[in-house]
């Protein structure tokens, strides 16, 4: 069963190519995804990376975590599911009507 790993604290010019080049010292990789920015392109500063199991996964966050690239601390570890948000840009709350003035 593969593991999907974050992977926090990365330099902003690191490629995917780079980030699959550190995982597959640890085993399989299966994809690699540097989450960017989606109105500049430029990264985010973390991604993801999922291995082809779970104890090459385990042994790369034991391996990683705590590290350094380029001269910033990574932090690796396995990554949670997203947290739903709310709808809509206003926070969830309807839209105008009569706030209690008159008409």
């Amino acid at each position: 069963m593969s593991l999907k790993i974050y992977v926090g604290g990365l330099p902003y010019a690191t490629s995917e190519a780079e980030l699959n080049d550190l995982f597959a010292a640890h085993g399989t990789v299966e994809s690699v995804k540097i989450i960017t920015d989606k109105f500049t392109g430029q990264s985010r500063g973390f991604g993801f990376v999922k291995m082809a199991g779970s104890e090459e996964g385990n042994a790369a966050i034991a391996a990683l975590n705590g590290t350094q690239l380029d001269g910033r601390t990574l932090t690796v570890n396995e990554a949670r599911p997203q947290e739903p948000r709310s709808p809509g840009g206003r926070g969830g709350f309807g839209g105008g009507g009569n706030k209690g003035g008159r008409w």
